[in-house]
């Protein structure tokens, strides 16, 4: 079957074992929900022009994506009408959010129409340019000492395209002004509704955001977000820089990268937008607030803290707020679900110039995502791969590896500013999540110090967070930053004698010596990130990052068991 020209390449058997064996459902919360009926009534009916913005802001992600995810999605929208196989490519299509996409397990992207594929530097650059034109081009232009334009072509807000020889930008606003303006619309009418003073100012501002071409208009909706502690609802527009390929690559070419240095300009990847809606649940967020008064204390613990300037603390203390939010909507960035879905988030990202002017950061942490576990395949992995005396410490509940990501969030606070993972070009996504989850493991003891958790809790977190996440289904690949940064911290655990399998293949921890080698392993890491060298983070990644036997053996076992790759988001207000 073809669709606008491309043919399907996905039979109707991969389909159906695809949508209905290996898809989770994400259930987001509806109007039956008791902390939607307890608010009030200009709240929910906020929530209704914030989800209108939400899905209006998904076809900036779609745009962003791919230049034909429009075309396609639509063709397939309208032939739906009449083909049940038409129906099931739409529905695999709205699991990726997009004509194709890492499901994290196979080694190629999954793609749903023959010929379709995807580009290093997505739509944010013309489809057909390599990066070695890229380059070309960039050299050219410096030579003709076109800095300004060049500031602008590798902005995070800017879609790119050909002038004649050349490269133009064009400012996320003006490129996406019929969104955007539509968006602003909705958050101006929720603004007049929602009860919270300070929650509609900075809907307000984010407004004028997304009408306005100007950077600065964009901190100050950042800054006052960062400051909403104690609303009911949640509204973010996440800008995140993930998925372009192409803007990392100018770090390896030594030229540019000196001609960067000598013009001041600081190059960062495209943001792709993501939009989360939602209601604050006010007893989780106790919970993670007790960790937040800890940070201000772990900063002095950072290694090599006196060479670089931390950001998680200004002049005026800790400058973050932090939220468990039942989630009513997740679209754009959120929903393009390729091998997975992000559980929490620490925003806005340090390239931004709200944080560089000084202002705070805000958690958000997505409980519909986290509160789902298959008990009957975990007690099937536990019998196999992990030692009896360790089963005690797994947590069956989301409770352990909730602790873990909040330290991880945090852990995205501390460390070298942009300047330094910037520097590390294609690998700086790998090092900075790498450095988030070291920074979670090794703090976690002082949390038993401060009386935070005690030392059973310590344990559960140690065992659920090597069995939950080091234990592997798949080889990982290179666009998953979070799996090879796995792969390394499984790898350097065996290595340092905390984790061992014994002669049946069962995992056995050495919690003794936990807290010393993974404090060993953040200093190693920190290094890497004041080293600014590309060259540095690939021999790091490449020494820590061998799939090895172990893996390979518990990644064949997982998948046996089942794996469900792909996410269907159930969205109901």
């Amino acid at each position: 079957m073809k669709i606008n020209g491309h043919e399907i390449a996905l039979n109707e058997a991969f389909l159906d074992d695809a949508l209905q064996n290996k898809t989770s459902k994400i259930e987001l919360v509806s109007k039956d929900f008791e902390g939607y009926k307890a608010l009030p009534e200009g709240d929910k009916k906020a929530l209704e022009y914030l989800t209108k913005a939400a899905r209006i802001l998904n076809d900036v992600t779609l745009e962003q994506d791919h230049h034909l995810n429009h075309a396609q999605k639509n063709a397939l929208s309208e032939a739906a009408k009449t083909s049940e196989y038409a129906k099931k490519t739409l529905a695999f299509f709205n699991s990726l959010n997009g004509v194709e996409g890492s499901n994290g397990i196979d080694k190629e992207h999954i793609e749903i129409f023959k010929g379709i594929k995807g580009y290093a530097g997505r739509n944010f650059y013309p489809h057909d340019m390599s990066v070695e034109e890229f380059h070309k081009i960039l050299l050219e232009m410096f030579a003709q000492n076109k800095i300004e334009t060049l500031k602008k072509i590798l902005s995070a807000r800017t879609m790119v395209r050909r002038k004649d020889k050349e490269l133009e930008a064009i400012d996320y606003v003006a490129y996406f002004s019929k969104e955007f303006s539509a968006a602003a619309d909705e958050l101006d009418k929720a603004a007049k509704v929602v009860t919270n003073k300070d929650f509609a100012e900075y809907l307000v501002l984010q407004a004028k955001a997304l009408r306005v071409a100007d950077e600065p208009l964009d901190a100050k909706a950042d800054a006052k977000w960062a400051t909403l502690q104690d609303t009911d609802l949640e509204f973010t527009l996440g800008r995140e820089n993930y998925d372009d390929e192409m803007t990392t690559t100018i770090f390896e070419n030594e030229t540019i990268k000196k001609l960067l240095e000598k013009h001041h300009i600081e190059a960062t990847s495209k943001d792709m937008l993501g939009v989360r809606v939602g209601i604050i649940n006010k007893k989780g967020t106790e919970l993670i607030l007790e960790f937040k008064d800890h940070m201000s204390e772990l900063v002095g613990l950072m290694p090599f803290a006196d060479k670089y300037e931390q950001n998680v603390c200004g002049g005026e203390g800790l400058k973050q707020t932090m939220v468990d939010v039942d989630l009513v909507a997740l679209t754009g960035d959120y929903a393009q679900c390729r091998g997975g879905i992000t559980t929490a988030q620490n925003l806005p990202n340090n390239d931004k110039l709200s944080i560089k002017q000084g202002n705070g950061r805000r958690n958000a942490y997505h409980r519909q995502v986290r509160m789902s576990k298959d008990t009957e395949k975990t007690a099937k992995i536990l019998e196999k791969l992990v030692a009896k005396e360790l089963h005690p410490f797994y947590d069956q509940g989301d409770l352990s590896d909730h602790l873990f990501v909040i330290g991880h969030e945090n852990g995205h606070s501390f460390g070298p500013n942009s300047a330094y993972q910037n520097a590390l070009g294609k690998y700086k996504h790998i090092i900075e999540e790498h450095k988030a989850d070291v920074i979670s493991i090794a703090f976690m003891p002082e949390y038993v110090k401060a009386g935070v958790i005690d030392a059973k809790a310590l344990k559960e977190i140690y065992t659920s967070w090597v069995v939950g996440r080091l234990f592997m289904r798949a080889e990982a690949k290179f666009d998953h930053p979070h799996r090879v940064a796995d792969l390394m911290q499984f790898n350097y655990l065996l290595e340092h004698g905390v984790t061992s399998f014994d002669e049946e293949g069962k995992l056995h921890i050495n919690f003794e010596i936990f807290d010393r080698v993974m404090k060993q392993f953040l200093a190693e890491t920190i290094e890497v990130q004041l080293s600014k060298s590309p060259k540095v983070a690939a021999d790091f990644i490449e020494k820590n990052g061998k799939w090895g036997k172990d893996s390979a053996r518990i990644a064949k076992f997982l998948q046996e068991l089942g794996l469900k790759p792909y996410k269907d988001i159930r969205t109901y207000i």
